[in-house]
């Protein structure tokens, strides 16, 4: 391995620890020095906040999700960038292994990433039951997969990995500003706080799939642009 690729392997473990960080740094800031004037808005009081807190996780729990699929960008255009793709199309494998590969590998880690920022914040739910928890990691799970195809577009389409980082690092913050995804965050609220969901479980539902489909035609498109 060359000293270059060395250093951009390391700096993107670096900066993967840091973005795992960013999701816990938002909750302790939301709650610690905006808390008590948020708080007020949704029910809380200065003694308690833990119900301000419990509003505020299915949010930053897709921020993790959204830090965690920044890997994945990188280490795609890594990937392209190395050689190693090319060598893996003269291989006798099916063709999107290698991208599926990187797809499972990513959303696992997510998944991973997600029980390890809801133990560190404490969260508990004692309104959700079996069916909604499983209802909540399966929505989890989706919402994953969805930003993980997109971050593998990226990945693809960037000319090295500082430009895939780059590109995937709106990813963070996408959770709370698109329109697209307030009913996934709603609808995990609702599952696990006991709240009501209407319709945004089927709207969730169905913007992961459609960005879910659209991130995989880009990846592949991609990844088959080259003759094998």
């Amino acid at each position: 391995m060359s000293a270059l690729a060395l250093a951009v392997r390391d700096s993107t473990t670096m900066l993967r620890r840091n973005l795992l960080l960013t999701p816990i740094m938002m909750l302790l800031l939301f709650v610690y020095i905006f808390g008590d004037v948020m708080s007020a808005g949704i029910g809380g009081d200065d003694a308690d906040h833990s119900e301000y807190v419990a509003y505020l996780v299915p949010g930053i729990l897709l921020m993790t999700i959204g830090s965690t699929v920044i890997g994945a960008a990188v280490h795609v255009s890594m990937d392209m960038n190395e050689g190693l793709i090319a060598r893996f199309r003269t291989m006798a494998i099916h063709r999107t292994s290698v991208v599926i590969g990187h797809v499972v590998g990513s959303v696992l880690q997510c998944l991973a990433s997600v029980v390890l920022v809801g133990v560190a914040i404490g969260f508990r739910s004692t309104d959700a039951t079996t069916l909604e928890w499983l209802a909540a990691f399966g929505l989890i799970a989706l919402f994953a997969l969805t930003l993980t195809w997109i971050a593998v577009g990226m990945g693809m389409s960037s000319p090295h990995p500082e430009a895939a980082s780059n590109a995937a690092m709106p990813l963070i913050l996408l959770p709370l500003i698109s329109s697209a995804f307030t009913p996934a965050i709603e609808t995990l609220r609702g599952l696990l706080l006991g709240s009501e969901i209407g319709n945004d479980g089927w709207i969730a539902v169905a913007w992961c799939v459609a960005l879910t489909a659209l991130g995989y035609f880009w990846a592949t498109a991609r990844f088959n642009r080259d003759p094998a």
